[in-house]
């Protein structure tokens, strides 16, 4: 990828000088404690971290939905963001992918005769209040759809290539592409009849819905791919990193790394062959359209 020729977004928010090292409220070891419960069904700290940066939505979230409970409400600090050092090469990247997003979007959007409004990005680190309880960096990336944000601490990179084998410039974007799709799917008002269920259905059946969910977001990840791959001059090592991200953190994938054991009725995410094709789909068709995940029975 070729990076600097595309406008850096306005929406992302600096708090990094704001967060704390370990905040209050319902923390990491909170959520890593529930996930080894086993209501997700992952069984080792180290692919709940994993786990937990590919739910895309909030695992403070994902897990109120499981239980069939209500997700705590914070009050976010009124901390003052500030604009992206221009030293902070990594930083700015992520406000470019950003800025890309918000153009590809704000088309299909007008295509479409509607008008999209862009999420902001707050970079955080360590811990920082949002809408959605306590983020914590040990949950990965998330969305939080309460105020419409995506919250990154960007030290997940390193998670990322060191921990999970996926590194990559764009393997990097995907992960800023694949939260975007869930800002998407909630102004499009998907992800609030997935949410509607809670407490309907099964532990099963919502995993099943939660599947779905996620493999559409790769799918919107990819639609973005499409229509940026002239923008920041991909070639095929470039898309090859981003498959391979999502072939590592495919259920299956992750569950055997744990335990040697595959839980197919636990999965929230998808397989690592879903999580391919979903991505790619979007990848090659650069339609909305093509990512109709609930309503298909080949997944």
């Amino acid at each position: 990828m070729q990076w600097g020729n595309n406008r850096e977004s306005d929406n992302v928010e600096d708090v990094r000088d704001a967060s704390g090292g370990s905040g209050g409220g319902m923390g990491g070891g909170g959520l890593i404690g529930s996930l080894l419960s086993g209501r997700i069904g992952i069984g080792t700290i180290v692919v709940a971290l994993a786990a937990s940066y590919f739910l895309g939505i909030n695992p403070l979230t994902v897990l109120g939905f499981l239980d069939g409970g209500s997700v705590p409400q914070v009050q976010a600090p009124h901390a003052q963001p500030h604009a992206v050092p221009a030293s902070d090469v990594l930083a700015r990247r992520v406000a470019e992918v950003l800025g890309t997003t918000e153009e590809v979007w704000g088309e299909q959007f007008k295509a479409a005769g509607s008008q999209y409004k862009a999420p902001k990005l707050v970079l955080f680190r360590g811990s920082y209040p949002t809408a959605c309880g306590q983020g914590q960096a040990a949950q990965g990336p998330f969305y939080c759809p309460a105020d419409q944000k995506v919250y990154i601490d960007l030290s997940f990179y390193e998670t990322l290539k060191n921990r999970l084998g996926a590194p990559g410039d764009f393997a990097q974007a995907y992960v800023i592409a694949h939260e975007v799709g869930h800002h998407v799917q909630h102004l499009l008002g998907i992800s609030d009849k997935v949410d509607a269920q809670r407490g309907r259905i099964s532990e099963v059946q919502q995993n099943a819905l939660s599947v779905r969910l996620e493999l559409q977001a790769d799918c919107f990840a990819g639609v973005w791919g499409f229509h940026v791959k002239d923008k920041f001059r991909m070639d095929q090592n470039d898309v090859d990193s981003a498959m391979n991200a999502a072939t590592k953190i495919g259920d299956d994938a992750l569950q055997r790394a744990a335990s040697g054991t595959v839980r197919p009725e636990s999965f929230t995410h998808g397989t690592s062959a879903q999580r391919v094709r979903w991505f790619n789909t979007g990848l090659q068709s650069g339609s909305i359209q093509r990512c109709d995940t609930f309503n298909t029975r080949d997944l």
